[in-house]
C-alpha cells in the first residue's frame, strides 16, 4: 500500500456498518500533528454516532476520538511552540471527530489521523500505547466538567480544608478520570461503583467508595461526609444519576451554592433542587477558547502528571482482537455495556 494512502473504518451512511477502505493520507496544517495510530479506544458516543448520525455532516465519515501512536509529521508552527511534540514522539491524542462533524481526516478509526497539537500529550516510557489510548476523552471530559461549573484550574486544597467531591459512576473511564483530577486538586473524594471496583478506585485516590445499588446509598454518603467533617458541595455525575447526586449535595449547600457537573444532557423534566446548580458538561463553543482549554489539559496538566506518575490510565484495557476490521464488533459490545474496562483496537 502506498505511503500516501492508509486504511480507515468508514461510515458511508447512518445506521450502517463501518467499511474498511483506503483513503488519502493528509498533510498536517501549521498547528496539527499527523499520527501513526497504534491503538484506538472506543467510547459510547462512537456507537451513538454510527446509529444516529449525531454531529456527522460528512459522507463518508470516520468516527472516534481516542488514539495513541507515534507522530509522523508536525505542522510548521508546532515545534516552535512545543518541542516535545516532534516526529517520532509517542503520544496520546484527542481526535476531534466530534468537533469536525465526522470530517474523515480527523476521526480516530484509521491508520493515520490529524489532530490539533493542543490535543496531544507526550508519553513517558512506562505507559503502553494501549493504556495511553484510554486517556484523551476521559481526561478532557473530566476537565470540561470542571470548566463547566467554574472550578478554577489552579484549585489546590489541603486535607485540612475538608473540601469534598462526589463522583457518581467512578468505575467508568470518565468517572475514574474525575476521581483522579479531583484528588489532584486536593478534594476528598467520595465515589460510587460496584463493590468489585472499590479497591481499584481507592488506589486512584477515592477516600470512600459506596455501592451505588445499595439501599439508602445517598444517606450513607451524607453520613460518611458528616462523620469526616467534610463539606461535600461539588460533584461530578459521570453516568446520569442526577437525582441521587442532587439528594446528596443539597444536604451540604448551607448558605453556599453546591455545583454538579452532569454528563447526561438534562431537559425540562430533569429534577432540580434549590441551591444546587447542575450543568451539562460541554466544551467551549468557541474553537479558540476550546483550543486553549485543551492545550492546558494535555500539553501542560496531563503531561506533568503522567511524567510524575500522579495520573495513571484508567480503567482497565480490554483489547478487541482484529484491529480496524473489528470496529463494528467492538461498537456492538459497547451497546451491551462494559464495566470497569475500556475497549481498545490495536492497529
Amino acid at each position: 500500500m502506498s505511503s500516501s494512502h492508509h486504511l480507515a473504518a468508514m461510515l458511508t451512511k447512518v445506521r450502517s456498518a463501518l467499511e474498511i477502505s483506503r483513503r488519502p493520507t493528509p498533510t498536517p496544517g501549521p498547528n496539527e500533528l499527523l499520527i501513526d495510530v497504534k491503538a484506538i479506544a472506543l467510547n459510547p458516543v462512537d456507537r451513538f454516532q454510527r446509529a444516529s448520525g449525531f454531529h456527522i455532516s460528512h459522507a463518508p465519515a470516520v468516527l472516534g476520538s481516542d488514539v495513541a501512536g507515534v507522530i509522523i509529521a508536525s505542522g510548521s508552527s508546532v515545534t516552535n511552540n512545543n518541542a516535545s511534540l516532534k516526529p517520532g514522539t509517542r503520544v496520546a491524542a484527542f481526535a476531534p471527530c466530534f468537533f469536525k462533524d465526522g470530517e474523515p481526516d480527523y476521526g480516530a478509526m484509521q491508520q493515520r489521523v490529524l489532530v490539533p497539537a493542543a490535543n496531544a500529550v507526550p508519553l513517558p516510557d512506562g505507559i503502553s500505547l494501549n493504556e495511553a489510548a484510554l486517556l484523551p476523552m476521559a481526561v478532557a471530559t473530566a476537565w470540561l466538567g470542571w470548566y463547566t461549573i467554574g472550578l478554577p484550574i489552579d484549585t489546590s486544597f489541603t486535607p485540612a480544608d475538608k473540601q469534598g467531591m462526589l463522583v457518581w459512576g467512578g468505575a467508568s473511564s470518565i468517572g475514574s478520570a474525575a476521581v483522579q483530577t479531583a484528588r489532584a486538586m486536593g478534594f476528598i473524594v467520595y465515589a460510587t461503583a460496584s463493590p468489585k471496583h472499590h479497591a481499584y478506585l481507592q488506589s486512584l485516590g477515592a477516600t470512600r467508595v459506596f455501592d451505588y445499588k445499595a439501599a439508602g446509598v445517598e444517606q450513607a454518603i451524607i453520613d460518611a461526609a458528616r462523620h469526616d467533617g467534610v463539606a461535600l458541595r461539588t460533584g461530578y455525575d459521570a453516568v446520569g444519576q442526577l437525582k441521587s447526586c442532587l439528594d446528596v449535595l443539597k444536604d451540604f449547600k448551607g448558605d453556599d451554592v453546591a455545583k454538579l457537573a452532569e454528563a447526561v444532557r438534562m431537559n425540562d423534566d430533569s429534577p432540580r433542587v434549590d441551591g444546587v446548580v447542575a450543568k451539562f458538561i460541554a466544551a467551549a463553543p468557541d474553537a479558540r477558547e476550546r483550543d486553549e482549554q485543551f492545550r492546558f489539559v494535555f500539553n501542560v496538566w496531563l503531561k506533568e502528571r503522567l511524567a510524575s506518575g500522579e495520573f495513571v490510565p484508567s480503567p482497565k484495557v480490554r483489547v478487541v482482537e482484529g484491529g480496524l476490521e473489528a470496529a463494528n464488533d467492538a461498537l456492538d459490545i459497547l451497546k451491551e455495556g462494559v464495566s470497569g474496562e475500556k475497549l481498545v483496537l490495536e492497529v
